[in-house]
């Protein structure tokens, strides 16, 4: 497996909130709030998933091999019942991790995220999901037009986040197995999934960005539905990036959640 980096702040005996960033962050997104964490007396946890920020791709990057690399992730570190914080991309692989590893799991943080079966791929996805296009897509992909691209979306995100995020597209080998994740995706695959979701039975805070383009806040209240007794919290003046939007009420959502653990 290639080496993963990460981010790990806190005592090395305290509870663990383990970060899986989305696309195509990394463990930069979490900045604001693993020292808050930290203070609140948890070990925080944030590795950059394979072929983001400071971590090498996988050869073959698909999204089995996401899931199975957060798995050697933890058993590598010795983490065990973690809390799971988990956006967008974030959620796809921890998810199923979590259904296929339920004894890790002490609690639940989705953000901005997907798991549903039925979900219609946003466009960006769809054009990194079809040949040809995709390709020619990420070929062009510079600094400046992630930068606009970012700023579009998001009031958090500054020029020292958008130089960690655009090692997502540092050469070409990560823009290529960028599809190749992409394309491995299987929703369908995701029904089998959802009773077991259910059956983690575990406390869960669902924190979303009202202001999506990609995964609309109905998808929230879906999660909510599904997870009996998890706690619904909408930012209304957030995006899809709601950690870089509302990086205080963030902290602060996240904290209380862990101290009624």
């Amino acid at each position: 497996m290639a080496e993963i980096a990460y981010e790990d702040v806190g005592q090395s005996d305290a509870p663990v909130a383990l970060f899986i960033h989305g696309y195509p962050q990394s463990s930069y997104m979490w900045r604001h709030i693993l020292p808050v964490v930290a203070e609140a007396g948890w070990r925080g946890v944030a590795p950059d998933m394979p072929g983001f920020g400071n971590s090498p791709p996988f050869l073959r990057r698909t999204w089995e091999r996401h899931v199975a690399a957060i798995e050697t992730f933890c058993s590598e570190l010795g983490l065990d019942r973690v809390v799971l914080v988990a956006h967008d991309w974030g959620g796809l692989s921890g998810l199923r991790w979590a259904c296929e590893h339920p004894k890790r799991i002490r609690a639940l943080v989705l953000s901005n995220t997907n798991f549903f079966p039925d979900y219609e791929w946003h466009e960006l996805a769809r054009l990194l999901r079809t040949e040809g296009a995709g390709e020619e897509f990420l070929a062009g992909v510079t600094r400046e037009d992630l930068a606009d691209n970012l700023a579009a979306l998001s009031t958090g995100i500054g020029p020292d986040a958008v130089d960690e995020y655009f090692k997502a597209y540092a050469d070409e080998e990560r823009r290529r197995t960028q599809l190749e994740l992409f394309r491995s995706v299987d929703l369908e695959q995701l029904g089998r999934y959802q009773s077991r979701l259910q059956a983690l039975d575990v406390p869960a805070l669902i924190f979303w960005g009202a202001q999506d383009p990609f995964i609309e806040v109905d998808i929230a209240e879906r999660f909510h539905e599904h997870l009996p007794g998890s706690t619904l919290s909408i930012v209304d003046e957030a995006g899809h990036f709601v950690f870089e939007d509302a990086p205080e009420r963030a902290a602060r959502e996240i904290t209380g959640f862990l101290a009624r653990l």
